[in-house]
């Protein structure tokens, strides 16, 4: 199964149909949040990302929330949102949380859980899934510009307990475009640019 990730666009549509075109060559989809900014021009975004034809997965990042974005992607039939839930795509499993992990220190806009909110959203994490979490795993690919690590501990938990094949995150801008792995599983912090990758 070949995968188109991303994270962080932030309202860019250049970026948005880039990720289009290139999802024409791919099987699924996944986003790891942060599509707007500050919960604002969500729409405009989603519209322009409905363009994707594969199934897609998306979790919300901070920047909007579950509703948010369980409103706007009603239309758009190839695309689930998850967020403390999964969803099976051709025998592979993607289970989903979104939002800052822990809480950010962005304000009332933002859209966050604390690490025991977390812990709870991710207690029925399938053994061997997708992982799709908007905030990387504490210690890997989460180390900020200046540099703190900013990661979940909640996420870095599940992924020793439950051992996803692969995790994609986003939320840490520095991190974007790179690859780290806890034990056997591989995390990627997707970023705006996009990865693909062979699961």
């Amino acid at each position: 199964m070949k995968l188109l990730l991303f994270s962080d666009i932030h309202s860019d549509t250049r970026v948005a149909s880039n990720l289009v075109e290139r999802s024409e060559d791919v099987d699924v989809v996944v986003g790891a949040g942060d599509y707007c900014i500050a919960r604002r021009g969500l729409d405009q975004i989603i519209r322009a990302l409905r363009k994707i034809k594969k199934p897609t997965v998306l979790v919300p990042g901070n920047s909007e929330s579950e509703k948010e974005l369980d409103d706007v992607c009603l239309s758009w039939e190839n695309a689930t949102v998850l967020h403390g839930r999964q969803v099976e795509i051709d025998g592979t499993l993607f289970y989903g949380i979104g939002g800052g992990i822990p809480v950010t220190p962005f304000g009332s806009w933002s859209y966050d859980f604390s690490e025991d909110e977390a812990s709870e959203l991710l207690r029925d994490c399938p053994a061997g899934a997708v992982l799709v979490s908007h905030s990387p795993p504490k210690g890997a690919l989460d180390l900020s510009s200046d540099g703190r690590r900013l990661g979940s501990e909640a996420v870095r938990d599940v992924i020793k307990n439950k051992k996803p094949i692969l995790v994609v995150c986003g939320h840490i801008h520095g991190g974007a475009g790179q690859i780290d792995r806890i034990g056997q599983t591989t995390i990627i912090n997707a970023g705006p640019r996009g990865v693909v990758w062979d699961l």
